[in-house]
């Protein structure tokens, strides 16, 4: 709920009505809540319990940044250990999808999903084969801030041209991963993993300034 916006940053998140809104005791509600403030989604108020936590344009931008340096940590394992040839055959396999995603030229119908779906996949394919679980609940945690993960993908409806721009070169970029992969090319990888979370931040759109940007994020819809 708190992921699809459905309860807004400064929301209180109170036991009881939860409880009944989602047809279950209290009790494992109340184990629910800390778990949720210890994970970065709630933060404790002093006197109303639990509330949403909302996020800033500076919380957004750092955890996609984070995103780029675990990632490209991922990826520098997996070419200095060397990449099975199961990884790079399903990797290439994620390349000839977008590759036809993005033949039409334009955004099509379906692009959102169909091109979030194989990104998802070929992130998902480099941080597994790292066989790190410390990085992959470190990718995960992250995750769950806005527009931090793979799967979350920023759409700029007023500017279809130059969004279609921004994800044709992110798949370029997946190109030149994979290419690295192969040759074992461990810190070239690591700084194309890193340089691959910029077209993410020029869609959002969101203007970086030379200080903390406090500014609260309001509800963000998602394409999952």
């Amino acid at each position: 709920m708190i992921l699809r916006g459905e309860l807004g940053p400064g929301e209180r998140v109170a036991e009881a009505p939860l409880a009944e809104l989602l047809g279950m005791s209290r009790t494992p509600v109340r184990q629910a809540l800390p778990v949720l403030a210890q994970e970065g989604l709630l933060t404790e108020h002093q006197t109303r319990g639990y509330v949403v936590r909302g996020f800033s344009t500076a919380d957004v931008l750092d955890a996609i940044d984070l995103r780029g340096v675990l990632e490209g940590l991922a990826a520098r394992r997996v070419a200095e250990r060397g990449a099975s040839r199961t990884l790079l055959q399903t990797l290439r396999v994620c390349l000839a999808e977008g590759d036809q995603i993005l033949a039409e030229g334009h955004v099509a119908d379906k692009f959102e999903a169909l091109y979030v779906d194989m990104n998802v996949r070929f992130h998902q394919l480099i941080v597994a084969e790292c066989r790190s679980p410390i990085i992959q609940q470190a990718l995960e945690r992250n995750a769950r801030i806005p527009f931090a993960g793979p799967q979350a993908l920023a759409l700029d409806k007023t500017s279809l041209e130059r969004m279609y721009d921004t994800m044709a070169y992110a798949h370029r970029q997946h190109h030149c991963i994979v290419s690295a992969l192969e040759r074992g090319e461990s810190s070239r990888v690591e700084a194309l993993m890193r340089e691959h979370t910029n077209p993410v931040k020029e869609n959002l759109n969101i203007p970086v300034t030379g200080g903390e940007d406090r500014e609260v994020i309001p509800r963000l819809a998602l394409v999952r």
